[in-house]
């Protein structure tokens, strides 16, 4: 490489360090909410997808505010509440031989 080859790497890379350097102290000084408060009701959350040959999907999804109800949404529920043992997966095989 040529040394103005070099100095030309090395100022872009100095031009990327020193901007990277300047997103995160601004980031940092200015610290964003996350998440919602919790309480009532459910934040609801739109999705679309269009494929532009007249297909396409849109989706309304409600999340509960909820902080208990939103983590019981993620517990599997048992089919068999009478027997919890019918819902759990059993190593037997049905063979003959």
């Amino acid at each position: 490489m040529t040394s103005l080859a070099i100095w030309l790497c090395a100022a872009i890379v100095a031009i990327l360090v020193g901007r990277a350097a300047w997103v995160l102290r601004a980031e940092r000084d200015t610290p964003q909410p996350r998440g919602v408060e919790p309480g009532r009701g459910y934040t609801e959350i739109e999705s679309q997808y269009f494929s532009g040959v007249g297909g396409g999907n849109q989706q309304i999804t409600r999340v509960p505010r909820d902080p208990q109800e939103y983590a019981r949404a993620f517990v599997p529920r048992r089919k068999d509440t009478a027997n919890p043992a019918a819902d759990r997966p059993t190593d037997r095989r049905d063979d003959d031989g």
